[in-house]
């Protein structure tokens, strides 16, 4: 059987310092990267303007969006018919519906005071507000320091409540039904809900109860949020 000669197989420049690994697998490389690498770079360079195209597109997108808005969208005091409710002199606060504020707390050390603080400030009649508090805790510790801080508040003619249950069924959910439920809050027409964090604005029950008030499709006033610890 006839042997076919290396040489017809492996270019000559392979037989050369066949003992010098590295300098075959350089040729090899220098063979092999032309057309190995130039598609995978064709194909990068597609994937990159198309992504490039579709940021465009959004900014685009966007740009066009918030144009419209500033045009077109109106306040919801122009959407619905907001009417403030002022103090009446001949009738006394019997124009202000009767609003339940409930807060829900789970061992909230740091923040306790901020949110009772806030909800015992607000702007509105206090005969016309009743605040509660329902605290979840399962520090003793903590419960008792909340406990204190309602005490203290109505101590100065507050109407607050500070209320437990022997049981955390339904977490935060179940705390605001439970205290849904006592004989107390049946005379409240609205109930405005203040996680143990946040601290409304003392006018936020004026600025959102004319829309429930004067508009019988609403059911729900979600306000804006804004972070008191936003900057160091």
């Amino acid at each position: 059987m006839d042997q076919i000669s290396p040489k017809l197989l492996i270019p000559q420049s392979f037989l050369v310092n066949r003992d010098d690994v590295t300098s075959q697998l350089g040729l090899m490389w220098e063979l092999i990267k032309a057309p190995l690498l130039v598609p995978m770079l064709k194909l990068s360079v597609y994937i990159c303007l198309g992504m490039a195209l579709m940021l465009f597109m959004e900014r685009v997108y966007m740009g066009i969006v918030i144009v419209l808005v500033k045009l077109f969208w109106k306040k919801p005091e122009e959407r619905y018919k907001f009417v403030p409710i002022e103090d009446d002199e001949e009738h006394g606060s019997s124009n202000f519906p009767v609003v339940l504020v409930q807060i829900p707390m789970f061992n909230e050390k740091e923040v306790y005071k901020i949110s009772i603080g806030a909800a015992c400030g607000l702007s509105w009649p206090s005969d016309r507000l009743v605040i509660q508090v329902l605290d979840d805790s399962t520090d003793s510790a903590i419960k008792s320091m909340v406990e204190q801080e309602c005490q203290r508040w109505a101590s100065k003619g507050i109407n607050i409540t500070y209320q437990i249950r022997e049981n955390r069924t339904g977490y935060k959910a179940g705390a605001l039904k439970e205290g849904l439920k006592r004989s107390y809050v049946k005379h409240c027409e609205y109930v405005a809900i203040i996680d143990a964090d946040f601290r409304p604005d003392p006018d936020f029950l004026r600025k959102s109860i004319p829309f429930l008030d004067h508009n019988p499709d609403i059911a729900l006033v979600q306000a804006r949020w804004r972070f008191g610890n936003s900057k160091p």
